[in-house]
């Protein structure tokens, strides 16, 4: 592509694969997170910045000196229940540093098209599935309160300041590197015990992506957006039981293990997730990791990440 990339987040789950991707395609990455430089990003990243989005001048000299083409907006907390116990620092994290972002690309880098990595969690408890995007909003929790805020902030300045901008609807992600959410919860435990127990009554469902299919959606968004503020779903499509989800990991893990379920759903978490990927799969979207394929590398993964730490 020869272009410049730049990734907020990029210590992050999704971040890091990203800028695998886009270093692999031949562009200049820029990173730039909270959190000091990790050692596996080295050979993927041109540029780091260890920086918080939310400081205005710290970002705004950031934007001047790399002037991206693209900027993929990775950054910000990703834990429903963190977000409802503490909405303030999720805030800061989630429309603060949009808004903080995108008035800097405005300044600096108006020609720059940046995707914004939010989640389904907009969409609460849908009213019938599969949910398209032009299905209501109805957030649950603080977290998706805030995912809506950042995208309405990315049409926002589409809308008045003609910044290039998308939103990515992100499903359930999962993935090797990923040590939280719902596959790593319950493939640690089968690797831990025979018994466990889980949230819920096994029949909520959720649409799990698997990150490399993830990081061929954004480039697709990347490639064939309008970039007008509009927001695409990023999932499989296909509907999963968390019961169905667990057998598939026993089955994977390959010993007798007995799985209970408490009856009591977190707040803040929806029943069931099915995504309409239309408008994904008419820019060329294929399915490249089934959950069948996806869970049995995971297990493998989080097996050796286990062993290693004993």
């Amino acid at each position: 592509m020869n272009k410049t990339v730049l990734i907020t987040g990029s210590e992050g789950f999704i971040g890091h694969y990203l800028a695998k991707h886009f270093f692999q395609r031949g562009c200049r990455v820029i990173g730039c997170d909270r959190v000091p430089r990790q050692s596996h990003l080295v050979s993927c990243l041109h540029e780091y910045f260890s920086l918080d989005v939310t400081d205005d001048s710290a970002i705004q000299n950031v934007i001047r000196s790399s002037n991206p083409d693209y900027c993929i907006h990775a950054a910000g907390r990703s834990s429903v229940g963190e977000s409802m116990k503490n909405p303030e620092e999720d805030f800061l994290c989630g429309p603060l540093a949009t808004f903080t972002l995108l008035n800097a690309i405005r300044r600096h880098a108006p020609r720059c098209k940046t995707v914004f990595l939010s989640s389904a969690a907009v969409y609460g408890n849908p009213v019938a599935l599969p949910v398209d995007e032009k299905h209501p909003v109805n957030p649950l929790s603080a977290y998706g309160f805030h995912k809506w805020q950042s995208e309405l902030i990315c049409r926002e300045f589409a809308s008045l300041y003609g910044v290039q901008t998308a939103s990515g609807r992100i499903f359930s992600a999962y993935g090797p590197g990923l040590k939280r959410q719902v596959v790593w919860d319950i493939t640690r435990k089968m690797l831990a015990s025979d018994h466990i127990q889980l949230f819920g009554t096994g029949g909520e469902s959720r649409d799990f992506i698997h990150i490399d299919d993830i990081v061929h959606a954004v480039s697709l968004i990347i490639e064939h957006s309008s970039f007008h503020g509009e927001a695409y779903n990023i999932a499989s499509g296909v509907e999963t039981t968390i019961r169905e989800l667990a057998e598939m990991i026993r089955d994977h893990v390959n010993k007798d293990i007995t799985i209970l379920f408490d009856g009591n759903n977190p707040i803040g978490n929806p029943n069931n997730w099915r995504a309409d990927i239309t408008k994904l799969l008419q820019m060329g979207f294929t399915l490249s990791i089934p959950l069948s394929i996806g869970a049995e590398s995971f297990v493998k993964w989080a097996r050796q990440e286990l062993v290693m730490k004993q």
